[in-house]
């Protein structure tokens, strides 16, 4: 191993767990952007996207926060802002100890309207950009995984469903997106083939870096974020940019209706600028992980 470090740094008042692993001397350095908000993410890399460390020095962070991150809001709020200028902070520092010019930037979920939105702020910095269950148009995505759930529903469920405001501004949204989520998961339009996380749960279980208390604050973390980023991340919609600085590639699950992937696809044929999209034929919301042979492929792929 060439280099194998995990700590917490200071980034921009908050201290923050980052992870930096390659066997490789001197590669391209690759950031991973989790999603959420507030869903921290290094087991899952370590488990299943270990083989991007023969190619790549992998930097996996856990935003502010979140899982090994967490910290509690102060009454003075958080934004999205806040995120961006982390993320911007973060590859500086990478850049300029690594001695190079661009990373290529992985973004996931909440996560990629980390990535999308960063990448037209600072193409200078980006090489490649990796989109994954990508968020195109928050409200469409919302209505579209309310669709599947109503599809699938019966009974009480959907008696419920029918009370619920999927534009998630009423009192009760925090009730009602959980709701809702619980549902897509349950008729599995999130996690391909399954009908709950359990397999997204167990790399945290048995991960050496993440003790019960991590574990519990990570929870916290999740919850924390929705709570208070949600209502922003409701006015996502990336649909009039049509056009990057940089590569773009968009990897999706082809069942994906979590966030939907079809959205996807129809926002990147109206691109004008350089890009591919990748269909995972076995997946949904979580392609990286469900078919991380494919993925890992892929991405090997963009240094040879």
């Amino acid at each position: 191993m060439y280099i194998n470090e995990q700590g917490a740094i200071p980034i921009n008042g908050a201290l923050q767990y980052v992870s930096i692993r390659s066997e490789k001397e001197n590669a391209p350095l690759l950031l991973y952007l989790h999603g959420g908000p507030g869903d921290a993410a290094l087991p899952l890399v370590l488990k299943y996207n270990r083989d991007l460390e023969k190619h790549y020095t992998v930097v996996v962070w856990e935003q502010r926060g979140a899982g090994k991150s967490y910290y509690k809001f102060g009454p003075e709020g958080i934004t999205i802002a806040h995120f961006l200028e982390d993320l911007h902070t973060l590859t500086e520092l990478l850049l300029k100890r690594f001695g190079q010019e661009k990373l290529y930037l992985v973004g996931h979920s909440w996560g990629s309207v980390l990535g999308l939105t960063y990448i037209r702020q600072h193409p200078d910095k980006i090489h490649t950009y990796i989109g994954c269950g990508q968020v195109i148009h928050m409200k469409k995505a919302c209505r579209e995984a309310y669709d599947f759930a109503l599809s699938h529903a019966v009974g009480k469920e959907l008696e419920r469903l029918k009370r619920t405001d999927c534009s998630y501004t009423g009192e009760d949204w925090l009730h009602d997106l959980l709701f809702v989520t619980g549902l897509v998961v349950k008729y599995k339009g999130s996690l391909y083939g399954k009908s709950s996380y359990n397999m997204l749960i167990k790399p945290f279980l048995f991960s050496r870096c993440y003790t019960p208390v991590n574990l519990y604050r990570r929870q916290k973390g999740s919850l924390q974020a929705i709570r208070c980023l949600w209502q922003e991340l409701m006015q996502t919609d990336f649909e009039n940019c049509t056009k990057y600085d940089v590569p773009v590639i968009f990897i999706e699950g082809r069942y994906d209706s979590h966030v939907s992937s079809a959205l996807v696809k129809k926002y990147c044929d109206t691109l004008e600028s350089d890009k591919q999209f990748f269909w995972f034929e076995k997946s949904c919301h979580f392609p990286q992980w469900s078919e991380n042979e494919k993925f890992n492929s892929i991405l090997a792929s963009l240094t040879e």
